[in-house]
């Protein structure tokens, strides 16, 4: 419930992260795809915007369907794998995500990654279903393998990391025997083409645009200015996954991973063995195998899990790593950790279902505090502000924009006839043009960023402008040289009960120099 009131409290009441608002401003600027992640995000924000107009509930609208979808498939999951009478692990399961910082995180802001997740688990549970039923009939149900197909492209739609989800499937069915009939079925290969063409918008807006996006993402991912092995890199991975996955989570899916066995079924499905005596689902009151014992969950959780942190390790050892890119990797997980944490039900009468209870309360005590602080460093006061003057620039620009959007109207006013409004970083320019309800607001930097891409920097203006600026991204000369005169920055002031979090400072700036002028 704390947790439940937490998350209400962000999604309700606090202004959005510099990047929501970015994406927010993408939404606004309907195209194919963007230079630094696919559109479906920017797609389902300007969707929303316009049937609803902007507010913080429009903004994150989508992250409370995303949400139920998500947990309603882990329902799903966790009544295949222990039956529809268990009571427990799917309340178990909810639980242990919920408290993992990680995806309280990133299923609370509107980025791309809670569509992402939502639309990658999905996927893997259709695929997982269908699978299961080609082992038992040789068929199949077709609606499940192009549902996951359809779920699989929409989420490479959000980010190109759930190729770690569709390569887990492949790995799948290529090095499980029993399944590598389905490489001569022509449905695999449908499948793979509807996956495959939801990246066609993003192909053409790259085809079209030099190939910026994948040329981004490729010196994102790869040491271009010399190869190097960084060990320290993987060791920052590492500690980081587990701080924000939480230590409890990782001890629970390390348990889970040591003790694999292969479940070995008997023909006509009515007893199994284990190679391990303590296998991963409880056995149930009844004689009948239970769905899980003969499913390939396992296989595919496994293999999810080993492609994307493999592949990313190795990343690491070359260039950085973030511990969010593999967020995908975890998520068949979480449904087989009840085992460790709930007891079998068989004579047990009314006891207490669960053991380990001292670590499981420490996980939840450990994402309740992690909860606690977001909500109150992005709601309430970046807590940042109470050490220091420059330590996390990017919390502290959550603050102040009625303030700032105030001074920039009246200043504005000034020079009339709707100045160009111009800032020295995307984050701001997108905050200011959500505030303002203005997606025309520009961003001139030095790294490129999607405003580089709306205004050609040739095509700029020759009319007055405003610019806003920080400390963390003053107003370079290069910026003040296109105009031929500047008036001295007004400051405006952010704080919160009393303690200073930044200043902003606006410029005016009469006429700019086209290129004619020049």
């Amino acid at each position: 419930m704390a947790l439940l009131l937490l998350r209400l409290v962000f999604w309700f009441a606090t202004f959005p992260n510099p990047d929501e608002a970015y994406y927010w401003l993408w939404g606004q600027h309907p195209a194919f795809s963007y230079y630094d992640h696919p559109p479906l995000q920017a797609w389902v924000q300007g969707l929303g915007t316009a049937v609803f107009g902007r507010s913080a509930f429009t903004l994150r609208l989508p992250n409370l369907i995303s949400n139920g979808v998500f947990f309603y498939t882990y329902y799903q999951i966790t009544r295949y794998l222990y039956g529809e009478k268990d009571r427990y692990s799917f309340w178990l399961v909810m639980t242990l995500v919920l408290t993992s910082p990680l995806y309280f995180l990133f299923l609370a802001l509107a980025w791309h990654d809670h569509l992402l997740i939502t639309l990658s688990l999905v996927s893997a549970y259709l695929f997982i279903r269908f699978l299961d039923a080609y082992l038992r009939d040789g068929k199949g149900q077709n609606w499940r393998l192009y549902g996951a197909a359809v779920t699989i492209g929409l989420a490479g739609l959000c980010k190109y990391t759930a190729v770690f989800v569709a390569l887990g499937f492949a790995a799948t069915v290529v090095c499980d025997q029993r399944l590598r009939p389905l490489l001569r079925d022509r449905r695999i290969y449908l499948a793979g083409a509807i996956a495959t063409s939801a990246i066609l918008p993003i192909v053409l807006w790259n085809y079209t645009n030099d190939f910026q996006s994948f040329r981004y993402y490729f010196d994102r991912s790869i040491n271009t200015s010399g190869f190097r092995f960084q060990f320290a890199e993987p060791l920052k991975f590492f500690l980081f996954s587990v701080l924000m996955l939480s230590p409890v989570n990782c001890w629970a899916i390390f348990q889970v991973l040591k003790r694999r066995q292969k479940v070995e079924v008997s023909p006509n499905e009515e007893i199994f063995t284990t190679t391990n005596e303590n296998p991963y689902f409880p056995v149930p009151a009844s004689p009948r195998l239970p769905v899980s014992s003969a499913s390939v969950y396992q296989t595919v959780a496994l293999w999810v899990f080993a492609i994307s942190s493999i592949t990313l390790t190795a990343i690491s050892l070359v260039y950085t790593a973030l511990y969010y890119w593999n967020i995908l990797a975890y998520l068949l997980l979480f449904p087989l950790l009840p085992t460790l944490f709930i007891k079998n039900q068989q004579g047990a009468g009314n006891a207490s279902p669960l053991r380990r209870k001292s670590l499981l309360l420490t996980g939840q005590i450990y994402g309740l505090l992690f909860a606690a602080l977001l909500v109150v460093n992005y709601s309430i006061l970046p807590l940042a502000s109470l050490g220091s003057k420059d330590a996390d620039p990017e919390s502290r620009m959550l603050f102040g924009w009625k303030d700032v959007a105030a001074a920039v109207r009246q200043e504005a006013a000034q020079l009339g006839n709707e100045p160009l409004l111009v800032t020295t970083d995307y984050r701001s320019a997108s905050a200011l043009a959500y505030q303002l309800q203005n997606p025309h607001v520009i961003a001139i930097a030095d790294r490129i960023d999607q405003f580089d891409f709306w205004y050609n920097e040739g095509d700029f203006p020759s009319k007055d402008a405003l610019i806003l600026a920080d400390d963390w991204h003053p107003i370079t000369p290069e910026l003040l040289s296109r105009f031929q005169q500047t008036s001295a920055p007004i400051t405006v002031p952010v704080t919160r009960f009393g303690v200073w979090i930044k200043d902003y400072y606006v410029v005016l700036s009469v006429i700019a120099k086209g290129r004619g002028q020049e």
